[in-house]
């Protein structure tokens, strides 16, 4: 029974695994290490990736389209497992990332971070996250110092509460607690994947004392028909800081899921206006089907 329900999650939480493209900057207008912040755009923007993925095929619409606006934008591939073995793996030479613990994963994003605050001379940046990556940004911000760095957070897919898909989540917490932690330390090569599992020792540590950070902005951006984050109520969040969006209150014809939230003009219409909401405007209601996982 452990075998089935370890197969079961690993299927849920890598339905989304892509395969990336090449590791080069491919991006057009992204980690241009020359930009600089404009007055109408002041903070760059740091893109941060899910689980088996990367940092040019999660972005590959945003960040272009963040360019184009003037933003000045960047990405990361971070959690990369040498020789990792996954279902639907990528091309030999292809970089799959998100797979390495999230503690380890947030000492490369801080980083990263670092690094282009310094380029391009600004104190802070604005996050957007998808998936695991909403996690990733929220352990830096929580552990590694980065709630001063941070000034708006958007989340695609994010997963407070973590992910409980078919009831795997409680029986991996159930496991732990009966001694057989080490059992359930990763998902094939993905250590981040049961870490992303309701009731996880790094889902219990992200929630004490709150999720949500005072000096933070959140903009939480969800699809009721995600099928990787269950529920997809996961998502959201409460506070004077936070927003929340769920896609279809506002376009009901939208049956965009967790795969294709990245894509989603709806979803990334909301993005926009959650980082410029001095001039956000009303997001058309595009209709959307499922995506799937590219093979």
């Amino acid at each position: 029974m452990r075998t089935r329900r370890a197969g079961l999650v690993a299927a849920v939480l890598l339905a989304g695994l892509l395969t990336p493209v090449a590791s080069a900057d491919t991006l057009a207008g992204v980690n241009d290490w020359s930009c600089r912040p404009s007055a109408a755009h002041p903070r760059p923007i740091v893109l941060v990736h899910g689980t088996g993925d990367n940092k040019d095929y999660t972005w590959r619409v945003l960040g272009p389209e963040l360019a184009g606006r003037g933003y000045c934008a960047f990405s990361l591939t971070y959690g990369v497992l040498p020789n990792a073995v996954l279902p639907n793996a990528p091309a030999v030479g292809d970089v799959v990332g998100g797979l390495t613990p999230v503690e380890a994963s947030a000492g490369e994003l801080k980083s990263f971070v670092d690094k282009v605050t310094i380029a391009v001379k600004t104190r802070q940046v604005d996050i957007v996250g998808y998936s695991q990556g909403t996690m990733v940004p929220t352990y830096y911000a929580k552990f590694l110092g980065g709630r001063g760095k941070i000034r708006n957070y958007v989340s695609l897919a994010p997963l407070w509460d973590g992910t409980n898909p078919l009831g795997v989540g409680s029986v991996f917490m159930m496991m732990r607690l009966l001694g057989f932690g080490a059992a359930v330390g990763s998902i094939g090569d993905c250590v981040a994947c049961p870490e992303m599992l309701t009731g996880s020792d790094l889902m219990k540590k992200v929630q004490e004392g709150g999720v949500f950070l005072p000096e933070i902005t959140y903009t939480n951006i969800v699809t009721q028909h995600d099928g990787v984050v269950w529920p997809y109520t996961s998502g959201l969040g409460t506070g004077p800081n936070v927003t929340n969006v769920v896609l279809q209150d506002t376009c009901p014809a939208d049956e965009v899921n967790h795969v294709g939230l990245v894509i989603d003009p709806n979803a990334l219409g909301h993005v926009f206006n959650a980082l410029d909401p001095a001039h956000a405007k009303p997001v058309p209601c595009v209709p959307m089907g499922p995506a799937s996982p590219r093979r």
